[in-house]
């Protein structure tokens, strides 16, 4: 059992910096537009806004790797993006970041995956998403883009000793890749996965950080029912037979499940560590939250931290992001400014034998 301290959690962050991370990801482009409410349409029961402005942040996995590299880390990923506008400015942006993109492949034809945000409100009141609307495409790995990944993993050898799979359900986190990647770790390698909706086809890895939904789906998908009890915080004794059929399942190593105002749990070795969550259960926005988690997991550990660390390190960081509105990224500083303002998550861990 890990004994946690304030100082050697933020030896580890100081440690983040400049570490390697290998990260297969679907990259997707957050957009976000903004607007001021002006009157109902008389054509249609609509809310007509008057156009504000418009952001854009790398999405998905995109948003972990954007993580990473603003934590202090160094990034390489493989991806996939289309010659659009989207993907055009999803490599720029980690240009501008200073992230290798040599193995990031721009495919004719293909629409880089878009989520457009329309978010309202008063001029100077905090503007709440009212829509959604996603541009999809999906694709699988021709030859030549697994020759690519394989090349650029091959120039990457023995870099980094830590992979993560960021699986949105686009095409490019191929489970097939799984031992390709691993191959090209050094020794004592790590490969952590969030996937959307197969994370069960990456058994074999080393950790996952699904969120409660996705661990309810899992339980589901291994058991071949249609419907389970609910993992509810009031059941903890449900909560915990689940983690602990999922991490023997996946024959992975740790287990980290996210429960946004709830914090998160971690299971490894027999044990559950239950931490509360860094800062008010008041979310502004979750937005990219489960990106931030893996990201900083990853680096943490390329760092040396051990899993409870890094969970601890993550919990954190998941704190800081929810609190700012959009897909969000935090820095090293904050991160080491939330440890020492709230000792709660190290002083009320709780260990739990299962």
């Amino acid at each position: 059992m890990t004994t946690l301290s304030e100082d050697r959690l933020l030896h580890l962050v100081d440690s983040m910096e400049g570490r390697p991370v290998v990260a297969v990801a679907d990259l997707v482009a957050d957009r976000f537009v903004t607007g001021i409410p002006k009157r109902i349409s008389r054509e249609a029961p609509v809310l007509i806004l008057q156009y504000q402005g418009e952001t854009f942040s790398p999405g998905g996995g995109a948003n972990a790797i954007a993580n990473i590299a603003a934590l202090g880390g160094k990034p390489l990923p493989l991806g996939i993006v289309g010659d659009d506008d989207s993907g055009r400015e999803i490599t720029q942006a980690f240009r501008s970041q200073g992230i290798d993109v040599s193995g990031i492949i721009q495919r004719a034809g293909y629409r880089t995956p878009t989520k457009t945000r329309i978010l309202a409100g008063g001029q100077h009141s905090i503007k709440q998403q009212i829509v959604r609307y996603d541009v999809e495409d999906h694709l699988s790995l021709a030859p030549r883009e697994r020759d690519h990944f394989q090349a650029t993993l091959s120039s990457w050898k023995r870099q980094s000793s830590v992979a993560i799979f960021s699986d949105y359900g686009y095409g490019v986190a191929d489970p097939d890749l799984l031992p390709v990647v691993r191959s090209a770790l050094a020794e004592n390698s790590t490969v952590l996965c969030d996937s959307r909706y197969r994370l069960q086809a990456f058994a074999g890895l080393d950790a996952a950080t699904p969120n409660e939904q996705e661990a309810e789906a899992l339980s589901k998908v291994f058991d071949q029912v249609d419907q389970i009890d609910q993992i509810e915080a009031s059941d903890p004794q449900t909560f915990t037979e689940t983690g602990k059929q999922l991490l023997a399942r996946l024959q992975a190593r740790f287990l980290l499940i996210t429960r946004g105002s709830s914090g998160m749990v971690l299971f490894e070795g027999g044990q559950a560590l239950s931490l509360p969550v860094h800062g008010t259960d008041q979310l502004a926005d979750v937005t990219g939250a489960g990106d931030t988690v893996i990201a900083t997991v990853a680096l943490a550990m390329a760092a040396g931290a051990d899993p409870t660390e890094a969970a601890v390190l993550a919990n954190y960081a998941a704190g800081i992001v929810v609190m700012k509105m959009g897909t969000a990224t935090l820095h090293a500083a904050e991160l080491k400014q939330a440890i020492c303002a709230d000792s709660k998550p190290i002083a009320e861990a709780v260990w739990a034998a299962y």
